[in-house]
């Protein structure tokens, strides 16, 4: 491979590595999606180890995570064993993947977590010395609580959007078409 192909190439799966640390996921599961996006073919277990230079358990980890976010799609090959992956390419379905997913696990977690201590800090008993900071503490809890109802509605919004976006489509041109 040419040299400024190959760096482009390890330049990418650093770049994915970054990304996907700063949205919150592991710099390996970044790093392979690099490698499989710019794949022109499907790789397997071996091949991505090989590339990313991790353990084959973190790759085999991490290539899971990114078959249920739908970033990656596994593939068979008749008469051999392995698994091989490619990478999605339409970046609208990897978004919504990505948003149900972190809706359903972290953002619900989040959100319990914030009710919890805003209900913790309205029944709990204040002395007068406490009231200035008991306000304050629900002050910022509520702040903070109607700012993650808000982005929960508008990601339930945005999938519901592309949902009635298909329904549309479909019945537009047939419930066979996509």
């Amino acid at each position: 491979m040419d040299n400024s192909l190959s760096q482009a190439r390890q330049n990418f799966i650093q770049g994915m590595s970054r990304i996907s640390f700063f949205w919150g996921f592991p710099k390996a599961m970044g790093a392979i999606f690099g490698a499989i996006y710019l794949s022109p073919g499907p790789l397997s277990l071996d091949q991505l180890v090989e590339q990313v230079s991790v353990s084959k358990g973190a790759v085999s980890t991490n290539v899971r995570q990114l078959e249920r976010l739908g970033m990656v799609q596994k593939h068979l090959r008749v008469g051999d064993r392995k698994d091989y992956y490619s990478a999605e390419t339409d970046f609208w379905k990897i978004v919504k993947g990505i948003l149900r997913e972190r809706e359903k696990q972290e953002f619900d977690i989040a959100i319990r977590t914030v009710d919890l201590s805003l209900e913790l800090s309205q029944s709990a008993e204040i002395s007068e010395e406490e009231l200035e900071l008991a306000v304050f503490y629900q002050d910022r809890l509520g702040n903070i609580q109607r700012f993650f109802e808000k982005i929960d509605n508008l990601v339930a919004t945005v999938l519901a959007l592309d949902e009635f976006r298909m329904g549309a489509v479909q019945k537009l041109f047939g419930a066979d078409q996509k």
